[in-house]
Protein backbone atom coordinates (compact mmCIF):
# COMPACT_ATOMS: atom_id res chain seq x y z
CA UNK A 1 0.00 0.00 0.00
CA UNK A 2 1.29 3.65 -1.37
CA UNK A 3 1.90 5.50 2.17
CA UNK A 4 -0.20 9.06 2.17
CA UNK A 5 1.13 11.59 4.10
CA UNK A 6 -2.61 13.06 4.79
CA UNK A 7 -5.75 12.29 7.03
CA UNK A 8 -9.14 11.93 4.66
CA UNK A 9 -10.59 15.33 4.82
CA UNK A 10 -13.63 16.40 6.40
CA UNK A 11 -15.23 17.47 2.80
CA UNK A 12 -15.25 14.65 0.24
CA UNK A 13 -14.09 16.37 -3.11
CA UNK A 14 -14.67 14.19 -6.37
CA UNK A 15 -13.15 15.27 -9.53
CA UNK A 16 -15.83 13.86 -12.41
CA UNK A 17 -13.07 13.73 -15.63
CA UNK A 18 -9.93 13.36 -14.71
CA UNK A 19 -7.59 11.14 -16.96
CA UNK A 20 -4.78 9.00 -15.85
CA UNK A 21 -1.73 7.96 -18.59
CA UNK A 22 1.75 5.81 -17.60
CA UNK A 23 2.67 6.22 -21.03
CA UNK A 24 2.63 9.79 -21.32
CA UNK A 25 2.00 11.30 -18.10
CA UNK A 26 2.55 10.39 -13.99
CA UNK A 27 0.33 7.53 -14.65
CA UNK A 28 -2.45 6.39 -11.95
CA UNK A 29 -0.82 6.41 -8.53
CA UNK A 30 1.07 9.82 -8.59
CA UNK A 31 -1.99 11.70 -10.10
CA UNK A 32 -4.29 9.70 -6.98
CA UNK A 33 -1.88 10.47 -4.62
CA UNK A 34 -1.59 14.52 -5.51
CA UNK A 35 -5.47 14.76 -5.68
CA UNK A 36 -5.63 12.84 -1.90
CA UNK A 37 -3.04 14.70 -0.73
CA UNK A 38 -4.79 17.93 -1.52
CA UNK A 39 -8.18 16.97 -0.27
CA UNK A 40 -9.74 14.57 -3.26
CA UNK A 41 -11.91 11.85 -2.08
CA UNK A 42 -13.33 9.98 -5.58
CA UNK A 43 -12.06 10.15 -8.88
CA UNK A 44 -14.33 9.85 -12.43
CA UNK A 45 -11.55 8.41 -14.61
CA UNK A 46 -12.72 8.07 -18.46
CA UNK A 47 -9.79 6.05 -20.86
CA UNK A 48 -8.25 8.21 -23.32
CA UNK A 49 -8.23 7.83 -27.35
CA UNK A 50 -6.68 4.95 -28.41
CA UNK A 51 -3.83 6.15 -30.23
CA UNK A 52 -2.50 8.04 -26.96
CA UNK A 53 -1.91 4.61 -24.90
CA UNK A 54 -0.06 2.56 -27.02
CA UNK A 55 0.96 1.09 -31.01
CA UNK A 56 -1.97 -0.36 -32.33
CA UNK A 57 -4.19 -0.30 -29.00
CA UNK A 58 -7.64 -0.93 -29.82
CA UNK A 59 -10.57 0.37 -28.03
CA UNK A 60 -11.13 -2.73 -26.02
CA UNK A 61 -7.48 -2.58 -24.92
CA UNK A 62 -7.84 1.24 -24.03
CA UNK A 63 -10.86 0.67 -22.09
CA UNK A 64 -9.36 -2.24 -20.11
CA UNK A 65 -6.07 -0.07 -19.89
CA UNK A 66 -8.77 2.54 -17.73
CA UNK A 67 -10.39 -0.19 -15.80
CA UNK A 68 -6.93 -1.75 -14.57
CA UNK A 69 -5.51 2.09 -13.61
CA UNK A 70 -8.71 2.05 -11.41
CA UNK A 71 -8.12 -0.99 -9.94
CA UNK A 72 -4.62 -0.34 -9.05
CA UNK A 73 -5.77 2.90 -8.01
CA UNK A 74 -8.39 1.37 -5.29
CA UNK A 75 -6.24 -0.93 -4.65
CA UNK A 76 -3.49 1.19 -3.77
CA UNK A 77 -4.48 4.28 -2.27
CA UNK A 78 -7.43 5.52 0.05
CA UNK A 79 -9.05 7.41 -3.32
CA UNK A 80 -12.18 5.81 -4.75
CA UNK A 81 -11.75 5.77 -8.90
CA UNK A 82 -14.38 4.54 -11.16
CA UNK A 83 -13.87 3.78 -14.75
CA UNK A 84 -15.61 5.55 -17.66
CA UNK A 85 -15.41 4.20 -20.71
CA UNK A 86 -16.37 4.88 -24.86
CA UNK A 87 -15.37 6.17 -27.73
CA UNK A 88 -14.27 9.74 -28.09
CA UNK A 89 -15.69 11.52 -31.28
CA UNK A 90 -12.25 12.23 -32.69
CA UNK A 91 -11.92 8.36 -32.83
CA UNK A 92 -14.31 8.27 -36.09
CA UNK A 93 -12.46 11.56 -37.53
CA UNK A 94 -9.22 9.83 -37.24
CA UNK A 95 -10.80 6.52 -38.80
CA UNK A 96 -11.80 8.58 -41.36
CA UNK A 97 -8.45 10.48 -42.29
CA UNK A 98 -6.59 7.09 -42.32
CA UNK A 99 -8.64 5.92 -45.30
CA UNK A 100 -11.83 4.13 -43.28
CA UNK A 101 -15.14 4.32 -44.96
CA UNK A 102 -17.50 5.99 -43.79
CA UNK A 103 -19.85 3.29 -43.04
CA UNK A 104 -16.84 0.80 -41.80
CA UNK A 105 -15.63 3.81 -39.53
CA UNK A 106 -19.78 3.63 -37.83
CA UNK A 107 -19.54 -0.40 -37.61
CA UNK A 108 -16.41 0.51 -35.95
CA UNK A 109 -17.64 3.06 -33.60
CA UNK A 110 -20.58 1.20 -32.69
CA UNK A 111 -18.68 -2.21 -31.73
CA UNK A 112 -16.94 0.13 -29.80
CA UNK A 113 -19.42 1.28 -27.85
CA UNK A 114 -21.02 -1.90 -27.26
CA UNK A 115 -17.84 -2.86 -25.50
CA UNK A 116 -18.07 0.05 -23.44
CA UNK A 117 -21.80 -1.17 -22.62
CA UNK A 118 -20.49 -4.70 -21.81
CA UNK A 119 -17.94 -3.65 -19.26
CA UNK A 120 -20.52 -1.38 -17.39
CA UNK A 121 -22.82 -4.30 -17.35
CA UNK A 122 -20.03 -6.27 -16.04
CA UNK A 123 -19.54 -3.89 -13.14
CA UNK A 124 -15.84 -2.88 -14.67
CA UNK A 125 -17.32 0.54 -15.09
CA UNK A 126 -19.77 3.40 -13.87
CA UNK A 127 -20.74 4.95 -17.42
CA UNK A 128 -20.52 5.21 -20.87
CA UNK A 129 -18.10 7.82 -22.46
CA UNK A 130 -16.65 10.29 -23.70
CA UNK A 131 -19.05 9.58 -26.41
CA UNK A 132 -20.90 12.54 -28.69
CA UNK A 133 -19.70 14.99 -31.32
CA UNK A 134 -16.35 16.74 -32.49
CA UNK A 135 -15.55 20.06 -31.18
CA UNK A 136 -13.93 20.90 -34.61
CA UNK A 137 -15.70 20.97 -37.60
CA UNK A 138 -16.56 18.26 -39.81
CA UNK A 139 -18.43 17.26 -42.92
CA UNK A 140 -22.40 17.32 -42.70
CA UNK A 141 -22.26 13.76 -43.49
CA UNK A 142 -19.57 12.87 -40.91
CA UNK A 143 -21.51 15.02 -37.83
CA UNK A 144 -24.96 12.59 -39.15
CA UNK A 145 -23.13 9.35 -37.85
CA UNK A 146 -21.73 11.10 -34.83
CA UNK A 147 -25.19 12.43 -34.11
CA UNK A 148 -26.43 8.77 -34.81
CA UNK A 149 -23.45 7.43 -32.65
CA UNK A 150 -25.18 9.66 -29.73
CA UNK A 151 -28.19 8.25 -29.89
CA UNK A 152 -27.05 5.04 -30.06
CA UNK A 153 -24.75 5.21 -26.98
CA UNK A 154 -28.08 6.77 -25.10
CA UNK A 155 -29.53 3.63 -25.78
CA UNK A 156 -27.05 1.17 -24.68
CA UNK A 157 -26.81 3.63 -21.10
CA UNK A 158 -30.59 3.37 -20.76
CA UNK A 159 -30.39 -0.67 -21.63
CA UNK A 160 -27.45 -0.52 -18.98
CA UNK A 161 -29.06 1.93 -16.43
CA UNK A 162 -26.25 3.93 -16.40
CA UNK A 163 -24.64 8.12 -17.04
CA UNK A 164 -23.17 8.60 -20.56
CA UNK A 165 -20.42 11.65 -20.75
CA UNK A 166 -20.59 14.08 -23.18
CA UNK A 167 -17.98 15.23 -25.22
CA UNK A 168 -19.23 17.74 -27.60
CA UNK A 169 -18.80 21.35 -28.95
CA UNK A 170 -18.77 24.28 -27.01
CA UNK A 171 -22.52 23.68 -25.54
CA UNK A 172 -25.13 26.44 -24.52
CA UNK A 173 -28.89 25.98 -23.40
CA UNK A 174 -29.60 25.18 -26.98
CA UNK A 175 -27.47 22.44 -27.55
CA UNK A 176 -28.65 21.18 -23.79
CA UNK A 177 -31.86 21.14 -25.35
CA UNK A 178 -31.03 18.98 -28.10
CA UNK A 179 -29.25 16.26 -26.10
CA UNK A 180 -32.02 16.38 -23.93
CA UNK A 181 -34.54 15.41 -26.94
CA UNK A 182 -32.09 12.61 -27.96
CA UNK A 183 -32.15 11.29 -24.50
CA UNK A 184 -35.92 11.26 -24.65
CA UNK A 185 -36.09 9.26 -27.91
CA UNK A 186 -33.13 7.19 -26.41
CA UNK A 187 -35.41 6.86 -23.33
CA UNK A 188 -32.67 7.28 -21.20
CA UNK A 189 -33.78 9.82 -18.01
CA UNK A 190 -32.22 13.28 -18.77
CA UNK A 191 -30.29 13.62 -15.55
CA UNK A 192 -28.21 10.43 -16.50
CA UNK A 193 -26.61 12.87 -19.19
CA UNK A 194 -23.57 14.11 -18.00
CA UNK A 195 -21.95 17.72 -20.16
CA UNK A 196 -18.43 17.33 -19.69
CA UNK A 197 -16.23 20.56 -19.46
CA UNK A 198 -19.80 22.28 -19.09
CA UNK A 199 -19.69 25.80 -18.25
CA UNK A 200 -22.16 27.16 -15.33
CA UNK A 201 -25.33 26.10 -17.03
CA UNK A 202 -26.73 24.94 -13.36
CA UNK A 203 -31.00 26.49 -14.03
CA UNK A 204 -33.11 23.61 -15.34
CA UNK A 205 -33.82 26.09 -17.96
CA UNK A 206 -30.15 26.11 -18.95
CA UNK A 207 -29.65 22.70 -19.07
CA UNK A 208 -33.17 21.26 -19.56
CA UNK A 209 -32.72 18.46 -17.17
CA UNK A 210 -29.35 17.32 -17.70
CA UNK A 211 -26.70 16.76 -15.21
CA UNK A 212 -23.64 19.74 -15.98
CA UNK A 213 -19.83 19.15 -14.78
CA UNK A 214 -18.49 22.33 -14.59
CA UNK A 215 -14.67 22.51 -15.45
CA UNK A 216 -13.36 23.74 -12.06
CA UNK A 217 -11.88 26.95 -12.48
CA UNK A 218 -12.56 29.81 -10.32
CA UNK A 219 -15.11 31.73 -12.73
CA UNK A 220 -17.11 29.24 -13.79
CA UNK A 221 -17.43 27.41 -10.47
CA UNK A 222 -18.71 30.71 -8.61
CA UNK A 223 -21.07 31.63 -11.48
CA UNK A 224 -22.46 27.89 -11.22
CA UNK A 225 -22.87 28.32 -7.37
CA UNK A 226 -25.32 32.00 -7.37
CA UNK A 227 -28.39 29.37 -9.30
CA UNK A 228 -27.75 26.10 -7.42
CA UNK A 229 -25.81 22.98 -6.35
CA UNK A 230 -26.61 20.75 -9.40
CA UNK A 231 -23.64 20.01 -10.91
CA UNK A 232 -20.77 18.17 -10.81
CA UNK A 233 -16.66 19.21 -11.04
CA UNK A 234 -14.16 18.51 -12.70
CA UNK A 235 -10.61 19.25 -14.33
CA UNK A 236 -10.25 17.28 -17.27
CA UNK A 237 -6.91 16.46 -16.81
CA UNK A 238 -4.98 15.39 -19.21
CA UNK A 239 -1.99 13.76 -17.76
CA UNK A 240 0.79 14.54 -20.57
CA UNK A 241 4.59 15.82 -19.77
CA UNK A 242 4.09 17.63 -22.67
CA UNK A 243 1.11 19.86 -21.64
CA UNK A 244 2.25 19.68 -17.32
CA UNK A 245 -1.35 21.25 -15.42
CA UNK A 246 -3.57 20.85 -18.26
CA UNK A 247 -6.49 21.52 -18.87
CA UNK A 248 -6.59 21.96 -14.81
CA UNK A 249 -4.48 20.20 -12.26
CA UNK A 250 -5.10 17.41 -9.97
CA UNK A 251 -5.36 19.10 -7.20
CA UNK A 252 -7.11 21.90 -8.99
CA UNK A 253 -11.09 20.32 -7.64
CA UNK A 254 -10.06 19.94 -3.68
CA UNK A 255 -8.18 23.41 -3.37
CA UNK A 256 -10.93 25.21 -5.36
CA UNK A 257 -14.35 23.69 -3.15
CA UNK A 258 -11.77 24.34 0.25
CA UNK A 259 -11.47 28.21 -1.09
CA UNK A 260 -14.75 28.62 -2.02
CA UNK A 261 -15.41 27.15 1.97
CA UNK A 262 -13.22 29.74 3.63
CA UNK A 263 -14.74 32.63 1.54
CA UNK A 264 -17.66 31.79 2.61
CA UNK A 265 -19.06 31.39 -0.82
CA UNK A 266 -20.33 27.33 -0.33
CA UNK A 267 -21.65 25.80 2.74
CA UNK A 268 -19.99 22.29 3.65
CA UNK A 269 -23.59 21.16 3.45
CA UNK A 270 -23.77 22.07 -0.69
CA UNK A 271 -20.06 21.21 -0.54
CA UNK A 272 -21.14 17.49 0.22
CA UNK A 273 -24.44 17.60 -2.15
CA UNK A 274 -22.16 18.22 -5.05
CA UNK A 275 -19.45 15.84 -4.36
CA UNK A 276 -20.97 13.18 -3.15
CA UNK A 277 -25.08 13.21 -3.41
CA UNK A 278 -25.17 14.69 -6.78
CA UNK A 279 -22.56 12.09 -7.95
CA UNK A 280 -24.38 9.04 -6.12
CA UNK A 281 -27.36 9.92 -7.52
CA UNK A 282 -26.06 10.30 -11.21
CA UNK A 283 -23.91 7.31 -11.34
CA UNK A 284 -25.69 4.61 -9.09
CA UNK A 285 -22.61 4.33 -6.83
CA UNK A 286 -22.28 4.66 -2.73
CA UNK A 287 -19.30 6.77 -2.04
CA UNK A 288 -17.28 5.05 0.95
CA UNK A 289 -14.28 7.35 2.90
Amino acid sequence: MVELLVDVPKIPCTDNHIHVDPINGEGPLPVAQKFYRSGGTAMVIPNKPTWTVGEGCDFKRAMELVVGYVAEINRETEVRAYAVVGAHPAELSRLIREGVSLEEGEDLMRLALETAQKLVLEGQAVAIGEVGRPHYEVSREEMQIHNRLLLYAMELAREAECPVQLHTESAGPEEFLEFARIADQAGLKREKVIKHFSGPFVLEEENHGLTPSLIATKKVITSGLKKGTNFLMETDYLDMKTRPGAVLGPKTVPRRTRGLIQNGLLSEEDAYKIHVDNVERVYGVQLVF
